[in-house]
């Protein structure tokens, strides 16, 4: 632990079994370890985290005053008990949290490794391996560090892996080691190997390793094709020697991951802030207290020193005074009581058990439940303003489907017909047999069309399963298992495979197809393979009868140039059918072929052989030999693919959208890929205002793209430009203008405040540019003010980059969601990060602070556990900083009437259990079960997310409101008791002014007071609030009475001073009769204020609540069809988004990479079993745009637009009339309304309230909505008197309500939304629906 580290590396030099040479570098070891703590560290480290919290450090300074007898007039124990409480409850809740780290890293660490030694295999702990050692991997294991590969068993020591926890990327890579070091297969050579690796120091890049290899006095080069790096797992592969190069927290795994950080939620760090303050606020009171006490000592306690005087040491007013001063200060600390420590812990742990409970964030698939990794940040969850997400496994399943295709003008695949209902899957076994059982298809013409032996349609499967770089593995007869380069290829080789063209195997030189039924071999001429410039992919192939023919596949924008003009018309149906697949978010692909005479075959040979042995310009002349071939080609047809999207991905997002939440896709993935998945899950839509493509590779490139970006927003903003046209940068090819120097870029608040929807895309080059420290700035302004950003092939360490400048610029609380070790960097950066326990490891997992299966569970984590966790801990921290400043302040007040002596008002058992046994259990069921509107509520209603993201509830200003509501009851509390006894006699007539009765009845009026008040702070009752509150009052008196007996009295008479006083005092009327005064005195303004405020200003949370007492009490037959959106948008087929044009179409051939084309046709891949091709299997969920389509609108409003485009709610100006979303569209109905057949949900009428003679009746027929968007703006009294209440205030709501329909508009295609109708003539939903029907 103490050990000295070692200097930074330069250089590394790594000698093959040789310890004793690595070990004088001091390299790390293969141990990991994610924890903070261990045996030894565990008790000062966590001890010096939590004295980080003032409050802790208060305590402990109060603790310290409270051992001096001469200041301290409460007995030490009160104060020690609760802080040892607080401290061990939160040491052993962050030792629990730590040994699940320290589990999961011994699982890490005690993995078996094979290690060569001596000629001979042995068995060693990953702990225990070390730089330098050569080791053995098997098929299928996890690479245990990073490894410089030295020999396997595949021909030309290849080796494939699988990289998902590194990069997310679950498709195949390839691996070879160096030639001269293939022939150490055996053990025996591979102990006598003693090469030495000069490489670059440890780092976090993933693609890139720099080193060379001395042997035999030769140097050989090194690069990252032959290096295998922790997390990756051996795949297809019976097993391969490796040499490690870096070692547990060197490797690039660990050095990707991120340091475990403290995370403390912004109300932590606002209650180190209040704890401040009222320090210094005390630290007033004491001084105030102190002089009145010099003051008095002169002007009154002088009288008395001949025979009372002071103490010893205590020899003149001053010292007096200097005593008095800590003594206030120690019976005064109770404003901020070490139980509202513990009160918090118990609270959290509450929400964190809510979650982990949650039958609805359960993945019965998976046997996954929801898992609260922490308790300390779940009111963070309330207040989230940014969300960075993950991709692959993330957003969608990376699972492919063949969905559509058009073959020679003719489309497949679209299946419409309303009268049969959900289309049946075809059955593919009778046809044949050798068909991939998990192929889902719809269309019955095309397999038809198959079997009466179409051309177009045999050429077209015959081109799937000839163009492509896959390899097969046939386990049995008819079970085969494909291995492909990126799902897209798997999916069209098994479409192929069922429609009866089924890929078998393959040579270096043959790929044999079994065509219905009959086995065809082709010889393999060539494969002019994928990359990123070309983006389409041919092989040229000749049949058995000799004919040769090329066969190509690529994105449309590409081939289409390269077709031969007779294919003109064909060429324009093929493009209509792209749009309609291009809007249905699918990835296009477009097929053509050219035959091959043998002259044409042979020249062209010739010419590509030249340019392959070529030593210059490679790869540009094999480029241009490329070109030369693919001309003059036929068009075949297209294809379309789904990349499925997890459930309720759109839905989630959408919803979250409408929250104020903006979403950012953080991806390794490549531009097109992302953006295709972007307008698949309705982040990106073609009604956006315009979306920005930064691809600059330079500095000034990025800053200028940026600049432009900004003007665009700007130009817009301000109606200075068309916003027509394209919606992408132009390129950087184009001719630039010459432009004056860049003006300093708008402030952020000008940028938020833009009207549009806009949405950035940025690559990783790029990307690294504007994450330096000047251009960082330019970055944050230019994409917080699109809704949507997408950012592309970012390291894992660029994630965590983008993430802190987030929480640095815009202060905003921050959520990282991902599934694979590739975001665990950016998971514990941001404020709160997210875990889905995927296919992909359960490195995420355990970096996490929240866990689930599923991203739609997403919403209801925030929308519902968060905004109820903020709610409740908000209306905790109110409460309890009021009670406690009306109990404390008392003693301040009293003290001004004894002299300021430091006498308490209380005895000091009423003061050590006020916090822990009178007040604390009802506070502790309010920030538990606490909440202002049902679950399904919070959902249908996003804009109810935002006061936690504003900070609304619980702030500096609702903390002063809260202790200035304490003083005033303190203040009635000391005043109406002290003037009420000072002339008061008993029944008898004595006197009943005396301390013991004043303390008694300020007690009891105390207790009963907060009681009262916490009634009404309680917003949702249940069995446990009323035990508590009712409970504690009865406890109350019990305990006194017991205090105040005869018998304790006996029994400790040194203790128990207060004999007979409870007895004595709550017998008398007039004591009752005050304590009735003095509640009445504090409650009544509340109440008044509470009124006026609901009368006046409602918020939506009010709003919500009243409508759903109205369907309670009101609830006609035709509001029972509130819930059948749900039930009527099962089976809907996928509505469509609108053409999208050019590049956004081929996302397949932008997406995908360079394959195995070159090891195919060099054999050097080949073996006896190739790789294999997991089956996936799921499908998501219906589109909720056409439930959106589905809600008719009144005849009122101008038509809708057909053109079934939808966009998510817009950001709306400031001051503008803010339109209501159904978003109850997007969940189905609410929870007290049962589902019904049909899609149409009438709304609920309230019916009209009888006047009175100060109260306005509602409109006759008001429209209750199941959701809405509302600001305080909304429900604001439109006219009349306060008496109105909540008839008029709720009328004006509807009104606003049913008048402004911006979002359903908007939704539904509407470019603006509709003119505010007169409520008068409105008519109501339902009847609108009738006359519809009846039309």
């Amino acid at each position: 632990m103490f050990k000295k580290r070692p200097p930074p590396e330069e250089e590394r030099r790594v000698r093959a079994n040789d310890r004793e040479y690595n070990e004088k570098f001091q390299y790390a070891s293969n141990c990991i370890m994610t924890s903070k703590y261990n045996v030894i560290t565990f008790l000062p480290v966590n001890l010096f985290e939590q004295f980080q919290e003032v409050a802790n450090t208060y305590f402990l300074f109060l603790l310290i005053l409270q051992l001096i007898p001469q200041i301290s007039s409460l007995s030490w124990f009160t104060t020690i008990v609760p802080l040892v409480l607080v401290l061990s409850i939160t040491a052993v809740k962050d030792a629990t949290d730590d040994y699940f780290r320290h589990k999961s890293d011994n699982q890490v660490n005690n993995r078996q490794s094979q290690v060569v030694i001596h000629g001979s295999l042995q068995k060693e702990k990953w702990m225990n391996v070390r730089v330098g050692d050569v080791i053995k991997l098997e098929n299928n294991q996890f690479v245990a560090a990073d490894l410089l590969l030295l020999s396997s068993s595949e021909p030309h020591s290849l080796c494939y892996i699988e990289t998902a926890e590194l990069d997310g990327e679950t498709n195949m890579k390839v691996r070879q080691s160096l030639s001269v070091t293939a022939e150490l297969g055996d053990p025996n050579n591979l102990a006598s190997f003693n090469g030495e690796v000069v490489c670059e120091p440890p780092n976090n890049k993933l693609d890139r390793f720099c080193g060379l290899l001395y042997w035999r006095e030769t140097k050989y080069p090194l690069s990252n094709q032959n290096m295998l790096l922790r997390g990756c797992v051996l795949r297809n592969t019976e097993y391969c020697y490796g040499l490690v190069i870096f070692a547990g927290p060197d490797t690039k795994l660990m050095q990707n991951s991120g340091r475990t950080k403290f995370k403390r939620t912004s109300i932590d760090r606002l209650m180190n802030t209040l704890v401040l303050w009222i320090f210094c606020f005390l630290v007033c009171m004491g001084v105030i207290l102190a002089v009145g006490n010099a003051v008095w000592e002169v002007e009154v306690g002088s009288r008395f020193h001949s025979f009372l005087a002071w103490d010893l040491p205590v020899d003149n007013f001053l010292f007096s005074a200097f005593l008095s001063f800590w003594s206030y200060v120690i019976i005064l600390n109770t404003v901020v009581p070490i139980s509202l420590y513990v009160s918090v812990e118990v609270i959290r742990l509450g929400h964190s058990y809510f979650i982990n409970w949650d039958r609805q964030m359960y993945c019965p698939q998976c046997n996954t439940a929801a898992e609260a990794r922490t308790t300390t940040l779940n009111e963070e969850l309330g207040q989230v303003e940014y969300i960075f997400s993950d991709k692959t496994g993330t957003l969608t399943q990376n699972i492919m489907s063949f969905n559509k295709c058009s073959i020679s003008g003719r489309a497949y695949g679209e299946v419409i017909d309303p009268m049969a209902g959900q289309p049946k899957r075809l059955d593919f076994s009778s046809f044949n047999p050798l068909a991939d059982p998990d192929f889902c298809f719809y269309d019955n013409s095309l397999l038809e069309s198959v079997k009466l032996g179409d051309p177009h349609s045999h050429e077209f499967f015959r081109l799937l399963s000839l163009c492509h770089t896959v390899m097969s593995e046939e386990k049995k007869e008819g079970e085969l298992v494909y291995k492909a380069q990126s799902p897209d290829e798997g999916a069209l080789v098994t479409a192929a495979r069922n429609f009866g063209f089924m890929f078998r195997s393959r040579t270096p030189g043959t790929v044999t197809v079994t065509e219905l039924g009959r086995p065809v071999t082709y010889t393999l001429l060539a494969i002019l393979d994928f990359n990123n410039i070309r983006k389409r992919m041919s092989v040229i192939v000749r049949n058995p009868e000799g004919r040769i023919r090329l066969y190509c596949k690529g994105a449309d924008t590409l081939l289409f140039e390269r077709l031969h003009p007779c294919n003109h018309h064909l060429m324009n149906v093929t493009t209509d059918h792209l749009n309609e697949y291009a809007g249905d978010g699918l990835r296009t692909l477009v097929l053509a072929y050219r035959d091959l005479s043998e002259e044409q075959w042979e020249e062209w040979a010739e010419n590509h052989r030249q340019a392959d042995m070529s030593t210059d310009c490679r790869d540009d002349r094999l480029a241009a030999t490329y070109e030369h071939i693919e001309q003059d080609m036929m068009l075949l047809g297209a294809t379309a693919i789904e990349d499925k999207l997890q459930e309720g991905v759109p839905e989630t997002i959408a919803i979250l959208s409408l929250a104020n939440i903006k979403i950012w896709v953080l991806t390794g993935d490549k531009q097109e890929t992302a953006v295709n998945i972007g307008y698949s899950c309705k982040m990106l839509t073609d009604d956006m205002t315009e979306v920005f493509i930064i691809s600059g590779y330079t500095v000034q490139r990025v800053r200028e793209e940026l600049r432009r970006a900004r003007e665009r927003m700007m130009d817009i903003r301000g109606g200075a430009e068309d916003t027509g046209g394209g919606r992408d940068l132009p390129s950087g090819g184009e001719k630039q203008q010459q432009c004056p120097p860049p003006p300093a870029p708008p402030s952020s608040t000008t940028l938020d405040s833009i009207s549009g929807e806009f949405a950035l895309v940025i690559n990783g080059h790029s990307l690294a540019h504007a994450l330096e420290a000047d251009m960082e700035g330019e970055f944050v302004w230019t994409a917080c003010a699109c809704r949507a950003v997408i950012c592309c092939r970012v390291t894992p360490l660029q994630k965590a980059q983008v993430v802190e400048l987030i929480k640095k610029h815009k202060k905003a609380v921050t959520l990282a969601i991902g599934d694979g070790a590739n975001d665990v960097s950016m998971i514990k950066t941001a404020h709160i990060g997210v875990g889905i326990s995927g296919q992909e490891g359960i490195q995420a997992v355990l970096a996490s602070d929240y866990s689930f299966s599923q991203f739609r569970f997403l919403q209801r984590l925030l929308l519902v556990h968060g905004r109820w966790s903020y709610l409740r801990m908000c209306r905790f921290l109110c409460y309890f900083f009021y009670k406690n400043f009306a109990f404390t302040m008392v003693h301040f007040w009293f003290g001004f009437f004894c002299g300021f002596s430091a006498q308490t008002v209380y005895d000091q058992y009423f003061i050590t259990l006020y916090n822990i046994v009178y007040t604390s259990l009802p506070v502790l069921a309010m920030g538990i079960f606490d909440q202002d509107v049902p679950e399904q509520r919070s959902l249908e209603y996003p804009k109810l997310y935002e006061p936690g993201q504003l900070n609304l509830l619980f702030n500096k200003r609702e903390f002063f409101i809260c202790i200035a509501q304490g003083i005033y009851t303190s203040v009635v509390l000391f005043c109406v008791p002290y003037a009420i006894f000072s002339q008061a006699t008993q029944g008898t007539g004595e006197p009943l002014a005396d301390y013991q009765t004043f303390a008694v009845t300020t007690a009891t009026a105390l207790v009963i007071v907060v009681s009262v008040q916490i009634a009404l702070d309680t917003g949702y009752w249940t069995v446990i609030n009323h035990f508590f509150v009712w409970g504690s009052l009865c406890i109350f008196f019990s305990i006194m009475v017991a205090m105040h007996s005869q018998t304790l009295f006996s029994i400790f008479p040194q203790q128990f001073h207060f004999i007979g006083s409870a007895q004595c005092t709550l017998v008398q009327p007039l004591v009752w009769l005050t304590i009735t005064l003095a509640t009445v005195i504090c409650i009544l303004p509340v109440l008044a204020f509470r009124f006026l405020k609901l009368d006046l200003k409602p918020q939506l949370s009010d709003t919500v609540r009243y409508t759903q007492l109205v369907r309670q009490k009101k609830r006609k037959p035709a509001g029972r069809c509130m819930g059948g959106v749900r039930g009527g948008a099962v089976g809907v087929a996928e509505g469509r988004l609108g053409a999208r044009g050019g590049s956004r179409r081929s996302g397949y051939a932008f997406a995908h990479q360079e394959g195995f084309g070159e090891l195919i046709t060099s054999g050097k891949n080949m073996r006896l079993s190739s790789l294999a091709l997991a089956n996936f299997a799921s499908r998501h969920s219906s589109s909720w745009i056409d439930t959106l389509r589905k809600k008719k609108h009144s005849t009122t409003h101008p038509p809708q637009s057909a053109s079934g485009e939808s966009s998510p709610a817009p950001s709306y100006v400031s001051g503008s009339a803010p339109p209501l979303s159904n978003s109850s569209s997007l969940l189905g109905g609410s929870q007290d309304t049962p589902p019904e057949d049909g899609t149409r949900t009438p709304p609920v009428t309230l019916p009209q309230m009888a006047p009175g003679p100060h109260i306005n009746t509602a409109p006759a027929s008001v429209q209750v909505l199941s959701a809405g968007i509302l600001t305080p703006t909304s429900v604001r009294s439109a006219g009349g008197d306060s008496s109105s209440g909540w008839t008029l205030s709720l009328g004006a709501v509807q009104e606003a309500l049913i008048g402004w329909r911006g979002v359903a508009a908007r939704i539904s295609g509407t470019s603006s939304p509709g003119l505010p109708p007169n409520p008068r003539k409105q008519t109501t939903q339902c009847e609108m629906e009738r006359q519809t029907d009846g039309t």
